[in-house]
């Protein structure tokens, strides 16, 4: 397997107006040997424009590429030594399951034993043994994608490149697949780079993901790292679901402690209590925000029904419950703000009606209100 280096990397288009659009914009990431890289972010981010350009399908207009070492900006897609599994599979659909992943084998002059064995043990793998001798139409769609790993797969390549291969399956077929991709990963212990726009598939799958926006590389680092300290109001948001309750305010010094005050309403703390949490230990960290415009985020797994002794987010209408088996969310609305609770299904109220919420001052994130960016 190898390491893959992107530096600086950098790719443009001419815009409806003829402005340049940056697609990928000064993008620098290293992947380590044997790693899986989640790339993720929105639509329109830049993640399969990057992959792309990994890949040879995109000409890089600034930058370098290098795999195992080797500089491979100018090199043609066939002699990078990578194998792509695409979106809507890619099948010929005049050939068999075994002929569809003994293709590129075939075009290498591969001897016909190897080709034999290497497919036989790819599916294997996969669990399609059985399926081999059917055509695409007789297949169904996890087992259309799982042809197209096994036709990676028997490539043996220096790195695979994964462009949202699970996006056109059914839920169920999704968790199966993605589950078989990260046990492929252990098995093969291959070098992998992964575009989704799923967050949750990223956060199962990548040993680190990179979330990207407009084309510029927001933050990277192992899953939880990114979950627990997000360096932005923009990956705070993206990654987790449901995603990170945002309440926009001011900190204030009162009575020789830090509070946090709702912006339309200085006088009632949206957070009562909460000056606890901003004392002297944050001092150093939020002393000069003071008086300053910034945004509280925090999960919601870290609201709760109200107890004593913590900050209280007040009293909030309930909008609508989802109850997803294990857990339930109940979507809530104050008087400003509409907020999302994560708790055990036994403790959702039923029907509608009012709750009292506090939240878990040690959770609570700061964002600057102009830059977005994460405070102390």
């Amino acid at each position: 397997m190898a390491q893959v280096s992107i530096t600086n990397c950098l790719k443009t288009f001419k815009g409806s107006k003829k402005q340049l659009v940056h697609a990928v914009n000064n993008v620098s990431i290293e992947v380590a040997d044997r790693e899986l890289l989640v790339l993720v972010g929105p639509s329109g981010c830049g993640k399969t424009t990057l992959l792309r350009m990994i890949a040879g399908l995109e000409e890089i207009d600034g930058g370098t590429i290098s795999i195992d070492g080797r500089v491979v900006n100018n090199v043609e897609p066939k002699d990078r030594d990578i194998a792509m599994v695409f979106q809507n599979y890619a099948l010929y659909p005049h050939m068999t399951a075994y002929d569809n992943m003994a293709f590129g084998l075939k075009l290498r002059k591969v001897a016909r034993p190897d080709i034999k064995e290497r497919v036989g043990d790819a599916a294997k793998l996969l669990g399609i043994a059985d399926l081999l001798e059917r055509y695409p139409k007789e297949l169904s769609g996890g087992q259309r994608q799982r042809v197209a790993v096994g036709r990676a797969i028997v490539r043996d390549p220096k790195v695979f490149l994964f462009d949202e291969p699970l996006s056109n399956l059914d839920a169920q077929v999704r968790l199966q697949v993605r589950a078989e991709i990260a046990r492929l990963h252990q098995r093969l212990q291959a070098t992998m780079i992964y575009v989704t726009h799923d967050q949750a598939e990223a956060m199962t799958l990548g040993d680190r993901i990179a979330v990207m926006k407009d084309g510029v590389l927001q933050q990277i680092d192992k899953p939880m790292n990114i979950y627990d300290k997000p360096v932005n109001k923009f990956v705070a948001g993206f990654i987790g679901e449901p995603q990170m309750n945002f309440i926009r305010g001011t900190i204030v010094r009162k009575e020789e402690q830090l509070r946090f005050l709702e912006n339309d309403d200085l006088d009632q703390p949206a957070l009562r209590g909460l000056a606890v949490s901003l004392g002297a230990a944050n001092a150093s960290s939020f002393g000069s925000r003071v008086n300053k415009s910034v945004w509280l985020g925090f999960r919601p797994e870290h609201l709760e029904i109200a107890t004593n002794g913590k900050p209280e987010i007040g009293r909030v209408g309930i909008e609508f419950v989802e109850h997803l088996g294990a857990e339930s969310w109940v979507h809530v609305k104050s008087k400003n703000h509409d907020l999302t609770l994560r708790c055990d299904p036994g403790k959702v109220p039923t029907g509608t009606g009012e709750l009292d919420l506090s939240v878990d001052a040690a959770h609570l994130r700061f964002f600057d209100a102009i830059t977005e960016e994460a405070l102390g």
